[in-house]
């Protein structure tokens, strides 16, 4: 059994996000905020879409550590420090979106802030996943 999207008709469509997710049964798995910081301890990336790149592949490999894949996630809070710029690339951030979670797209948020804990970081994710009961050990 599968995640359930849920488009509510009397809203907008949503383009890269679900306005709703019906969580199968399985086991909930928060993740910590991920931001483009390396093994190194320093941030990767000097650009949003650099800097989403390392930012992706930090929150599959999260998941991963815990038994997850992409499609295990519900729900995804995204932290930015400059909305515009996050809205004025949106294709490019699309297409590392699709490189690292495919065509799955949980439901969201994007919240622009002052900075984030590293002073280079531009976007930070944090979210939430469910393990389906049939992957469970």
């Amino acid at each position: 059994m599968s995640h359930r999207i849920v488009v509510a008709p009397e809203l907008g469509e949503p383009v890269g996000y679900a306005h709703a997710v019906v969580a199968a049964p399985g086991r909930l798995v928060h993740l910590g905020g991920q931001t483009a910081l390396g093994p190194d301890g320093e941030i990767h990336g000097t650009t949003l879409v650099e800097q989403l790149d390392v930012v992706a592949a930090n929150v599959v490999r999260a998941l991963a550590a815990a038994g997850g894949v992409p499609e295990d996630i519900v729900s995804i809070q995204i932290f930015v420090t400059d909305p515009a710029d996050y809205r004025n690339n949106l294709r490019e951030l699309g297409r590392v979106w699709q490189r690292h979670f495919g065509r799955h797209y949980p439901a969201s948020g994007l919240f622009g802030v002052t900075r984030l804990f590293d002073e280079p970081a531009l976007i930070e994710l944090m979210c939430v996943a469910v393990l389906p009961e049939e992957r469970l050990p």
